[in-house]
């Protein structure tokens, strides 16, 4: 596997660390968290659970290995030091000051292994004025005028159901800002700080809106941005059994296709037309859909190139053709659960695939092995 012979200190929690040490642990990084002896982890505490953790728990944390130490005390600071002399990660989510107040700051580790690659995941990063407010991902989210943006015009900022800040701001940027200091580190031979912001993470999103702002200096409301609720070619409607229908049917070609198969040729001329224009276009679609149900729209636009589809419920979704090809819901084997499902891989490699190996570690499952072996390399 590509990250075989990859030591990873995974000192982070819940979940935005957990995901980017998860994609470090699917293709062969051995990922160790390190958790408190008495807490450990909050995630494990959340319902539902599967064992006495949580079933997210379960799934952020498989092909990981637990050990339990108590940062704060000199025996837990020194067995710490002793896993950093053969890691080649270091992975936390802690304010900017915490890792230094403990003594175990980039600067401290460095020292005892300069080929160190240290990530630090906050919701602010190292420097500015926010830099040690507490946050989450609505925060984040609304820091960066994301949030601002969504929901319908005149309604309020609706919260989106993931946690676009945590993963796609944060978790993500990590993971590659990680590897690309690994990459640097085989050149140089020397590791580096890597500063994850999920505020910058999330401003760094907005690709289809800053810059028409920054060259522009014409405002973007709720509700008007094209792919926010702008246009009727871009939009939800309701079908007349109470179920979902997402068009995009952005480009022409599309958008003539759906029109045809509503029976509305007469809209293909209106797809880019003024905002009232599209407000009229959307009601008089919403007209037209209402009248039947989500499988026969379905069925109706099976042969055409529209962009539609069925708003999927989780319980649809797990059974989807695209997403059983893709193995994006796998079932694997728990030593004490027997089957269980999980999320699968996104990252598809041709050669070296990633795998699900193990199932997630109990708290301290590994502790006295990784004691172990810090005794023997004393002895040597």
């Amino acid at each position: 596997m590509p990250l075989k012979s990859m030591r990873v200190l995974d000192l982070t929690r819940l979940l935005p660390g957990p995901y980017c040490t998860m994609l470090l642990a699917d293709f062969g990084a051995e990922v160790i968290k390190v958790e408190d002896p008495k807490v450990g982890d909050y995630a494990r505490g959340y319902d539902p659970k599967l064992d006495e953790d949580s079933a997210m728990f379960h799934s952020l944390n498989r092909n990981k290995k637990s050990v339990c130490l108590n940062l704060k005390s000199e025996k837990g600071k020194a067995d710490f030091l002793k896993l950093v002399e053969t890691a080649d990660v270091v992975v936390e989510s802690f304010r900017p000051g915490v890792m230094e107040r403990l003594g175990l700051d980039y600067e401290k580790l460095k020292i005892i292994n300069p080929r160190l690659v240290y990530c630090a995941v906050t919701g602010y990063g190292q420097t500015g004025p926010y830099a040690n407010h507490p946050g989450h991902d609505i925060n984040y989210l609304s820091y960066a005028g994301l949030l601002d943006l969504m929901g319908e015009q005149d309604g309020k900022p609706i919260v989106p159901a993931a946690q676009i800040a945590d993963i796609g701001g944060g978790a993500l940027p990590a993971a590659v800002g990680i590897l690309l200091a690994l990459f640097e580190r085989e050149k140089s031979g020397k590791g580096q700080f890597v500063d994850i912001s999920m505020l910058d993470g999330v401003v760094s999103w907005l690709q289809t809106t800053i810059p028409n702002y920054l060259s522009t200096d014409v405002p973007v409301s709720r509700g008007e941005h094209i792919l926010s609720g702008g246009m009727a070619a871009y939009e939800v409607y309701e079908t007349k059994d109470g179920r979902w229908l997402s068009v995009g049917a952005l480009e022409p070609k599309f958008w003539k296709a759906f029109c045809e198969g509503i029976g509305r040729s007469d809209f293909i001329s209106l797809l880019n037309a003024p905002l009232h224009e599209q407000h009229r276009l959307k009601y008089e679609i919403q007209l037209i859909i209402v009248e039947k149900p989500l499988a026969e729209w379905i069925i109706m636009f099976s042969d055409r190139e529209a962009c539609v589809s069925p708003v999927l419920t989780f319980e649809e979704m797990i059974h989807d053709p695209q997403i059983t090809e893709r193995e994006m819901i796998q079932t694997v084997a728990h030593k004490t659960l027997g089957a269980v499902q999980q999320i699968g891989i996104p990252i598809k490699l041709s050669e070296t695939p990633g795998e699900i190996r193990e199932q997630a570690p109990g708290l301290g499952e590994h502790t006295k092995e990784f004691l172990q072996e810090r005794d023997i390399s004393k002895q040597k």
